[in-house]
Protein backbone atom coordinates (compact mmCIF):
# COMPACT_ATOMS: atom_id res chain seq x y z
CA UNK A 1 0.00 0.00 0.00
CA UNK A 2 1.03 3.61 -0.54
CA UNK A 3 2.49 5.54 2.40
CA UNK A 4 0.69 8.73 1.33
CA UNK A 5 -1.54 10.34 3.99
CA UNK A 6 -4.53 9.03 2.05
CA UNK A 7 -4.70 6.73 -0.94
CA UNK A 8 -8.08 5.61 -2.27
CA UNK A 9 -7.63 3.26 -5.21
CA UNK A 10 -10.53 2.37 -7.51
CA UNK A 11 -13.09 1.73 -4.78
CA UNK A 12 -16.65 0.66 -5.44
CA UNK A 13 -19.59 0.26 -3.07
CA UNK A 14 -23.30 -0.39 -3.53
CA UNK A 15 -26.32 0.02 -1.27
CA UNK A 16 -28.61 -2.76 -2.40
CA UNK A 17 -29.04 -2.30 -6.15
CA UNK A 18 -27.86 1.30 -6.03
CA UNK A 19 -24.23 1.86 -6.97
CA UNK A 20 -22.97 4.61 -4.65
CA UNK A 21 -19.39 4.79 -5.91
CA UNK A 22 -17.62 3.01 -8.74
CA UNK A 23 -13.94 3.11 -9.64
CA UNK A 24 -13.21 6.18 -7.48
CA UNK A 25 -9.60 7.08 -6.78
CA UNK A 26 -8.37 9.90 -4.54
CA UNK A 27 -5.10 10.84 -2.89
CA UNK A 28 -4.19 13.39 -0.25
CA UNK A 29 -0.65 14.68 0.09
CA UNK A 30 1.15 16.34 2.94
CA UNK A 31 0.83 20.11 2.99
CA UNK A 32 -1.98 20.24 0.42
CA UNK A 33 -5.77 20.71 0.35
CA UNK A 34 -7.67 18.26 -1.84
CA UNK A 35 -11.26 19.33 -2.50
CA UNK A 36 -13.80 16.60 -3.23
CA UNK A 37 -16.76 18.15 -5.05
CA UNK A 38 -20.03 16.82 -6.39
CA UNK A 39 -23.80 17.35 -6.38
CA UNK A 40 -26.00 15.89 -3.67
CA UNK A 41 -25.98 12.12 -3.96
CA UNK A 42 -22.85 12.06 -6.11
CA UNK A 43 -20.99 9.71 -3.76
CA UNK A 44 -18.87 12.12 -1.71
CA UNK A 45 -20.07 10.94 1.70
CA UNK A 46 -19.67 7.27 0.75
CA UNK A 47 -16.14 7.95 -0.48
CA UNK A 48 -15.21 9.66 2.79
CA UNK A 49 -16.88 6.91 4.84
CA UNK A 50 -14.72 4.35 3.04
CA UNK A 51 -11.64 6.53 3.45
CA UNK A 52 -11.94 6.74 7.24
CA UNK A 53 -12.94 3.09 7.71
CA UNK A 54 -16.64 3.54 8.45
CA UNK A 55 -17.56 1.55 5.33
CA UNK A 56 -15.82 -1.31 3.58
CA UNK A 57 -15.68 -0.99 -0.20
CA UNK A 58 -16.72 -4.05 -2.19
CA UNK A 59 -13.61 -3.60 -4.34
CA UNK A 60 -10.54 -1.40 -4.38
CA UNK A 61 -8.20 -0.39 -1.56
CA UNK A 62 -7.89 2.40 0.98
CA UNK A 63 -4.86 3.27 3.07
CA UNK A 64 -3.97 6.01 5.55
CA UNK A 65 -0.21 6.39 5.83
CA UNK A 66 0.05 2.85 4.49
CA UNK A 67 -2.41 1.40 7.01
CA UNK A 68 -5.82 -0.11 6.37
CA UNK A 69 -8.35 2.13 8.21
CA UNK A 70 -10.53 -0.87 9.04
CA UNK A 71 -7.93 -3.37 10.24
CA UNK A 72 -5.74 -0.73 11.90
CA UNK A 73 -8.46 1.66 12.99
CA UNK A 74 -6.99 2.46 16.40
CA UNK A 75 -3.76 3.67 14.78
CA UNK A 76 -5.34 5.53 11.84
CA UNK A 77 -7.79 7.23 14.21
CA UNK A 78 -4.82 8.75 16.04
CA UNK A 79 -3.51 10.17 12.77
CA UNK A 80 -6.84 11.45 11.46
CA UNK A 81 -9.25 14.22 12.35
CA UNK A 82 -12.79 14.24 10.98
CA UNK A 83 -15.18 17.19 10.97
CA UNK A 84 -18.75 16.27 10.08
CA UNK A 85 -21.25 18.87 8.94
CA UNK A 86 -24.13 17.15 10.71
CA UNK A 87 -23.93 14.98 13.77
CA UNK A 88 -20.98 13.69 15.71
CA UNK A 89 -21.43 16.08 18.65
CA UNK A 90 -23.35 15.26 21.86
CA UNK A 91 -26.27 17.69 21.86
CA UNK A 92 -26.66 17.97 25.65
CA UNK A 93 -22.98 18.61 26.34
CA UNK A 94 -21.17 21.93 26.39
CA UNK A 95 -18.39 22.73 23.88
CA UNK A 96 -15.58 23.24 26.38
CA UNK A 97 -16.41 20.03 28.25
CA UNK A 98 -16.52 18.07 24.97
CA UNK A 99 -13.17 19.40 23.80
CA UNK A 100 -11.50 18.76 27.17
CA UNK A 101 -12.84 15.20 27.12
CA UNK A 102 -11.53 14.62 23.61
CA UNK A 103 -8.13 16.04 24.57
CA UNK A 104 -7.78 13.35 27.25
CA UNK A 105 -8.02 10.67 24.55
CA UNK A 106 -4.76 11.76 22.89
CA UNK A 107 -1.16 11.56 24.06
CA UNK A 108 -0.22 15.03 22.82
CA UNK A 109 -3.42 17.00 22.25
CA UNK A 110 -3.64 20.58 21.10
CA UNK A 111 -4.09 23.27 23.73
CA UNK A 112 -7.86 23.34 24.30
CA UNK A 113 -8.05 26.91 25.59
CA UNK A 114 -5.92 28.21 22.71
CA UNK A 115 -8.08 26.40 20.13
CA UNK A 116 -11.28 27.65 21.78
CA UNK A 117 -10.03 31.24 21.68
CA UNK A 118 -8.75 30.94 18.11
CA UNK A 119 -12.11 29.79 16.76
CA UNK A 120 -14.18 32.14 18.92
CA UNK A 121 -15.77 29.28 20.85
CA UNK A 122 -15.10 30.94 24.22
CA UNK A 123 -18.17 33.15 23.69
CA UNK A 124 -20.46 30.10 23.89
CA UNK A 125 -18.19 27.54 25.56
CA UNK A 126 -20.67 26.84 28.36
CA UNK A 127 -23.86 26.73 26.25
CA UNK A 128 -25.23 23.31 25.39
CA UNK A 129 -24.49 22.28 21.82
CA UNK A 130 -28.21 21.81 21.21
CA UNK A 131 -28.74 25.55 21.67
CA UNK A 132 -25.92 26.65 19.34
CA UNK A 133 -26.45 28.01 15.84
CA UNK A 134 -25.32 25.97 12.85
CA UNK A 135 -22.23 28.10 12.42
CA UNK A 136 -21.29 27.77 16.09
CA UNK A 137 -21.60 24.00 15.89
CA UNK A 138 -19.36 24.07 12.82
CA UNK A 139 -16.64 25.77 14.84
CA UNK A 140 -16.94 23.22 17.64
CA UNK A 141 -16.78 20.41 15.08
CA UNK A 142 -13.64 21.89 13.56
CA UNK A 143 -12.01 22.18 16.98
CA UNK A 144 -12.94 18.56 17.73
CA UNK A 145 -11.30 17.45 14.47
CA UNK A 146 -8.08 19.29 15.33
CA UNK A 147 -7.76 18.49 19.03
CA UNK A 148 -5.56 15.43 18.43
CA UNK A 149 -3.06 17.28 16.18
CA UNK A 150 -3.94 15.05 13.20
CA UNK A 151 -1.68 14.58 10.19
CA UNK A 152 -4.72 14.01 7.94
CA UNK A 153 -7.93 16.03 8.31
CA UNK A 154 -11.32 15.57 6.65
CA UNK A 155 -13.37 18.77 6.65
CA UNK A 156 -17.02 18.45 5.64
CA UNK A 157 -18.48 21.87 4.72
CA UNK A 158 -16.21 23.70 7.20
CA UNK A 159 -17.56 27.19 6.41
CA UNK A 160 -21.28 26.37 6.15
CA UNK A 161 -23.30 28.83 8.22
CA UNK A 162 -20.30 30.91 9.27
CA UNK A 163 -20.27 34.69 9.37
CA UNK A 164 -17.48 36.53 7.49
CA UNK A 165 -15.25 36.84 10.56
CA UNK A 166 -15.51 33.12 11.32
CA UNK A 167 -14.80 32.28 7.66
CA UNK A 168 -11.58 34.27 7.85
CA UNK A 169 -10.58 32.38 11.01
CA UNK A 170 -11.27 29.01 9.36
CA UNK A 171 -9.31 30.03 6.26
CA UNK A 172 -6.37 30.97 8.48
CA UNK A 173 -6.54 27.66 10.34
CA UNK A 174 -6.62 25.71 7.05
CA UNK A 175 -3.63 27.71 5.77
CA UNK A 176 -1.69 26.99 8.96
CA UNK A 177 -2.48 23.28 8.75
CA UNK A 178 -1.28 23.21 5.15
CA UNK A 179 1.91 25.10 6.04
CA UNK A 180 2.55 22.64 8.88
CA UNK A 181 2.42 19.73 6.42
CA UNK A 182 -1.05 18.42 7.28
CA UNK A 183 -2.97 16.68 4.50
CA UNK A 184 -6.50 18.07 4.14
CA UNK A 185 -9.51 16.61 2.35
CA UNK A 186 -12.25 19.20 1.95
CA UNK A 187 -15.82 18.57 0.84
CA UNK A 188 -17.97 21.59 0.09
CA UNK A 189 -20.83 22.89 -2.02
CA UNK A 190 -19.33 26.36 -1.93
CA UNK A 191 -17.29 26.65 -5.11
CA UNK A 192 -15.71 29.88 -3.87
CA UNK A 193 -14.36 28.00 -0.84
CA UNK A 194 -12.91 25.29 -3.05
CA UNK A 195 -11.42 27.80 -5.47
CA UNK A 196 -9.87 29.76 -2.62
CA UNK A 197 -8.56 26.89 -0.50
CA UNK A 198 -7.87 23.88 -2.73
CA UNK A 199 -4.58 22.87 -4.29
CA UNK A 200 -6.19 19.92 -6.09
CA UNK A 201 -9.82 19.23 -7.00
CA UNK A 202 -11.65 16.00 -7.75
CA UNK A 203 -15.22 16.18 -9.05
CA UNK A 204 -17.44 13.12 -8.78
CA UNK A 205 -20.94 12.55 -10.10
CA UNK A 206 -23.14 9.46 -10.14
CA UNK A 207 -20.43 7.69 -8.17
CA UNK A 208 -17.63 8.26 -10.68
CA UNK A 209 -14.73 10.68 -10.99
CA UNK A 210 -15.51 13.03 -13.87
CA UNK A 211 -12.72 15.59 -13.46
CA UNK A 212 -9.46 15.99 -11.59
CA UNK A 213 -6.75 18.63 -11.51
CA UNK A 214 -5.67 21.96 -10.09
CA UNK A 215 -8.12 24.86 -9.95
CA UNK A 216 -6.10 26.71 -12.60
CA UNK A 217 -6.00 23.64 -14.81
CA UNK A 218 -9.73 22.99 -14.58
CA UNK A 219 -10.70 26.63 -15.14
CA UNK A 220 -8.19 27.12 -17.93
CA UNK A 221 -6.49 30.05 -16.22
CA UNK A 222 -3.02 28.54 -16.23
CA UNK A 223 -2.10 29.69 -19.75
CA UNK A 224 -0.66 33.08 -18.81
CA UNK A 225 -3.22 35.16 -20.75
CA UNK A 226 -5.02 38.18 -19.36
CA UNK A 227 -7.34 36.49 -16.83
CA UNK A 228 -11.01 36.12 -17.52
CA UNK A 229 -13.33 35.19 -20.33
CA UNK A 230 -15.46 38.31 -19.97
CA UNK A 231 -14.35 41.91 -19.61
CA UNK A 232 -16.86 44.55 -18.58
CA UNK A 233 -15.99 48.22 -18.98
CA UNK A 234 -18.34 50.77 -17.41
CA UNK A 235 -18.06 54.27 -18.87
CA UNK A 236 -18.90 57.63 -17.38
CA UNK A 237 -21.28 58.34 -20.27
CA UNK A 238 -22.58 56.87 -23.50
CA UNK A 239 -19.76 57.03 -26.08
CA UNK A 240 -20.28 59.36 -29.06
CA UNK A 241 -20.92 57.97 -32.55
CA UNK A 242 -17.30 58.47 -33.62
CA UNK A 243 -16.09 56.41 -30.68
CA UNK A 244 -18.61 53.64 -31.46
CA UNK A 245 -17.34 53.41 -35.03
CA UNK A 246 -13.74 53.20 -33.83
CA UNK A 247 -14.64 50.57 -31.23
CA UNK A 248 -16.43 48.49 -33.86
CA UNK A 249 -13.09 48.05 -35.61
CA UNK A 250 -11.58 46.46 -32.50
CA UNK A 251 -13.30 43.10 -32.93
CA UNK A 252 -15.84 41.19 -30.85
CA UNK A 253 -17.32 43.51 -28.28
CA UNK A 254 -20.80 44.70 -27.35
CA UNK A 255 -21.74 48.25 -26.43
CA UNK A 256 -24.93 48.77 -24.43
CA UNK A 257 -25.17 52.41 -23.51
CA UNK A 258 -22.30 53.14 -21.16
CA UNK A 259 -21.26 49.46 -20.80
CA UNK A 260 -18.79 47.66 -23.07
CA UNK A 261 -18.54 43.86 -22.81
CA UNK A 262 -15.93 41.58 -24.37
CA UNK A 263 -16.88 37.90 -24.43
CA UNK A 264 -13.41 36.49 -24.98
CA UNK A 265 -10.13 36.82 -23.06
CA UNK A 266 -8.40 39.84 -24.62
CA UNK A 267 -4.71 40.39 -24.97
CA UNK A 268 -3.21 43.36 -23.18
CA UNK A 269 -2.74 45.08 -26.57
CA UNK A 270 -6.51 44.79 -27.23
CA UNK A 271 -7.33 46.52 -23.98
CA UNK A 272 -4.74 49.18 -24.72
CA UNK A 273 -6.35 49.98 -28.07
CA UNK A 274 -9.90 50.05 -26.64
CA UNK A 275 -9.00 52.34 -23.76
CA UNK A 276 -6.99 54.42 -26.24
CA UNK A 277 -10.12 54.96 -28.37
CA UNK A 278 -12.02 56.03 -25.26
CA UNK A 279 -9.25 58.45 -24.27
CA UNK A 280 -9.14 59.92 -27.78
CA UNK A 281 -12.84 60.75 -27.51
CA UNK A 282 -12.63 61.99 -23.89
CA UNK A 283 -14.79 59.16 -22.53
CA UNK A 284 -14.07 58.39 -18.90
CA UNK A 285 -13.82 54.80 -17.64
CA UNK A 286 -15.48 54.25 -14.26
CA UNK A 287 -14.59 50.59 -13.84
CA UNK A 288 -13.00 47.68 -15.68
CA UNK A 289 -13.71 44.18 -14.37
CA UNK A 290 -12.51 40.74 -15.40
CA UNK A 291 -14.83 37.82 -14.84
CA UNK A 292 -12.86 34.61 -15.05
CA UNK A 293 -14.13 31.15 -15.81
CA UNK A 294 -14.74 30.11 -12.25
CA UNK A 295 -14.69 26.69 -10.65
CA UNK A 296 -18.46 27.09 -10.29
CA UNK A 297 -18.74 27.49 -14.06
CA UNK A 298 -16.72 24.30 -14.59
CA UNK A 299 -18.77 22.43 -11.99
CA UNK A 300 -22.06 23.30 -13.71
CA UNK A 301 -20.65 22.42 -17.12
CA UNK A 302 -19.66 19.00 -15.82
CA UNK A 303 -22.67 18.14 -13.66
CA UNK A 304 -25.50 20.12 -15.27
CA UNK A 305 -27.87 22.73 -13.88
CA UNK A 306 -30.87 20.58 -12.98
CA UNK A 307 -31.75 20.03 -9.33
CA UNK A 308 -30.94 16.65 -7.79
Amino acid sequence: MSSLPLCVERIALSYGRSRAVEDVSLTAREGAVHALLGPNGAGKSTTIACAVGLRTPSSGEVSIFGLDPRRHHARTAELTGVMLQDGGLPMSARPLAVLRHLARLYREPADVEELVARLGIDAFAHTSIRRLSGGQRQRVGLAAALIGRPRLVFLDEPTAGLDPQARIAVDEVVAELRDAGTAIVLTTHDMADAERLADVVTVIDHGRVIAHGTVAGLTGTDGGEVPGKTVRIVLGEDPPEEALLALAAEGTLHVDGAVITLDAPPRAADLHRITGVLADHSVDVRSLDFRGRSLGDVFLELTGRSLR
